[in-house]
């Protein structure tokens, strides 16, 4: 406490003029640190740089080497490790929020709603994300034990899963969800290397099957390679720019085009949210302005810039933000977000459902809208603001 008093007596708004006084001022902490507290002077360091890239804004930041691994994973939609997303939950567990279908985890009997509270014999009942995917990171081949409960605690049990190469599908769901009427359904949740080619084979699978108009469904999805966005809205928009990109350099301005021979001109039903971002908002930044579809759900999160990767030493790296992105109408929605042309509100309760696909599409709120909105296009009624 004393030590912490000290800092933000002496350096709180401390007005430094240029590098060599902020080196200076940093050695010095890290040498307080080092001989009040016994806190190595590198991790000092490194604090301050953590700091000072969160500090340029809301997405910059200092990468660690897990954090830069996970970050090229993502990227390439292949990672080793068991199959699951989690989320800490203090004193209860890991909640698997998902178990990814064919994974490690879904072949060990793992499910949705499940909780790990325990890795290798370590109780992880109050432990952060961070440090128990650290624990069930390793090498393809090697094992791990999980203590597991389910919906009580009573319903306790162990197993053994064998860490592989999981394969991250951007586009787990794609089906006929009503057969009368030839409407598909499409659920993209990332946008990674790989998702044009998910796309492509995904639409021919529905075009067998006799799609007649499309919802595509990007809520919660958080975004991506801008590239990817470019290029699967290029499957869907004739001609003209599809984004924009404009940095504090020239050599961070770009304009993508459509340039794709072959077309998909089914009618589109864009499905959003409150935490669709960044890439899918490149989509439904297009989808508005072309007029190419109708956008159903909520507004989209407001994420309108892009991040770089830099590679630094010893295996990590920077994440900054080197440019801002704009619709083919050249707006910018930053802290604003895509309004949809059909409005759904948000449902007042969640209900979560355990096993794989144990929900049915058809429950869905944005869905059953988004279905009323297919029909009425195959009736040909306008639907829609800006239709």
């Amino acid at each position: 406490a004393q030590f912490r008093k000290m800092l933000f007596e002496r350096y709180w708004n401390k007005r430094l003029e240029g590098g060599y006084a902020a080196h200076q001022t940093v050695a010095e902490v890290a040498g307080m640190a080092e001989s009040q507290l016994g806190l190595n002077s590198s991790a000092v360091v490194l604090e301050y740089v953590f700091g000072g890239c969160h500090a340029l804004d809301d997405y910059s930041n200092c990468l660690t080497p897990d954090r830069l691994s996970d970050l090229y994973d993502n990227i390439d939609g292949e990672f080793v490790g068991l199959g699951i997303e989690m989320k800490a939950e203090s004193g209860r567990g890991l909640a698997l929020a998902n178990v990814l279908p064919d994974s490690p985890a879904a072949e060990a009997g793992l499910l949705a709603g499940d909780y790990i509270v325990g890795i290798d014999g370590h109780d992880c009942r109050n432990m952060s994300t961070d440090e128990a995917a650290g624990r069930l990171k390793g090498t393809p081949g090697s094992q791990v034990r999980l203590e597991i409960t389910g919906l009580t605690a009573a319903d306790r049990r162990s197993v053994n899963v064998t860490r592989r190469a999981v394969h991250v599908k951007s586009i787990p769901i794609a089906k006929i969800v009503d057969e009368s009427r030839g409407v598909g359904y499409i659920q993209m949740t990332g946008f990674q290397k790989g998702s044009p080619a998910e796309l492509d084979e995904a639409l021919q699978k529905l075009n067998r099957q006799g799609m007649r108009v499309l919802i595509w469904d990007l809520r919660g999805n958080p975004g991506g390679l801008l590239t990817a966005a470019v290029e699967v809205l290029d499957r869907f928009i004739e001609n003209g720019v599809l984004v924009s990109t404009e940095g504090r350099t020239t050599d961070q301005n770009f304009s993508y085009s459509a340039n794709r021979r072959q077309k998909w001109n089914i009618p589109l039903i864009l499905l959003t949210d409150e935490n669709s971002a960044s890439a899918s908002e490149i989509v439904a930044g297009a989808v508005k302005d072309h007029r190419r579809g109708v956008i159903v759900g909520r507004k989209t999160y407001g994420k309108w810039s892009v991040q770089s990767i830099f590679p630094i030493q010893r295996s990590t790296g920077l994440r900054l933000t080197t440019a801002k992105f704009f619709s083919p109408a050249h707006k910018t929605l930053g802290k604003i977000g895509v309004k949809p042309d059909v409005e759904v509100e948000l449902p007042d309760h969640v209900v979560l459902h355990r096993g794989p696909m144990a929900n049915s599409l058809e429950d869905d709120p944005d869905i059953r809208k988004a279905l009323d909105v297919a029909r009425e296009q195959l009736d040909g009624r306008r639907v829609g603001s800006n239709r």
